[in-house]
């Protein structure tokens, strides 16, 4: 007996439109695949933006006008959280930026608050006329006072800061006093380089 058969040509056309149907399936679901994707990836940018935004920041030390807390070359995270819910703090640590200059960050301690007026005499700090006598984060005895020879009287939303290598350092002495809204975060955590890792003091 013969076999039936089918037609070559039927047979080619029929594997054409199943491989027609798979090519359409397989392209529809490269598509999706692909909106997923940058959907995805738009979640990850528009989180890591809001996280540096209001939460975070990577900073690197560039000097020595705060050792001995933190060193050249180091690496931190400075956090944006605890302002959110209480004012800066005398001794705070603090990250800015330089006023008329965006993109350069100085790290300080904060030791004039608003309101206060500041006064560098005999080598001392002095708030409001009174000797700041728990001031234990100055690596010496201040040889020059420069604007604050003459008492600096703070704004509302103004800040002394000073370095802790206090002869070693470009700070409101200089610069004058540091703004609220010029304030990137606290310093809080260095993590590199490994050895030194840890939370940074700020009592």
């Amino acid at each position: 007996m013969e076999e039936e058969r089918v037609p070559e040509a039927e047979e080619t056309e029929e594997i054409r439109s199943v491989h027609f149907e798979h090519y359409k399936r397989s392209q529809k679901i490269t598509l999706k695949n692909v909106i997923d994707f940058a959907v995805y990836l738009l979640i990850v940018v528009v989180l890591c933006l809001l996280f540096i935004r209001f939460v975070a920041v990577r900073s690197v030390v560039d000097g020595d006008s705060m050792n001995p807390l933190v060193y050249d070359g180091d690496n931190l995270i400075v956090e944006k959280v605890s302002y959110y819910f209480r004012a800066p703090e005398r001794f705070d640590v603090i990250v800015f930026e330089l006023k008329n200059e965006k993109g350069v960050h100085f790290i300080k301690r904060i030791v004039g608050l608003p309101g206060e007026t500041v006064q560098i005499r005999d080598g001392a700090v002095y708030i409001d006329g009174k000797r700041l006598e728990n001031d234990v984060y100055g690596l010496a005895e201040i040889r020059n006072a420069y604007l604050a020879g003459e008492p600096v009287e703070l704004g509302e939303n103004e800040y002394f800061v000073l370095g802790d290598n206090r002869n070693n350092s470009k700070d409101s002495r200089i610069i004058g006093p540091v703004e609220r809204k010029q304030f990137l975060g606290r310093a809080f955590f260095r993590f590199f380089p490994f050895n030194k890792m840890g939370l940074i003091r700020h009592d």
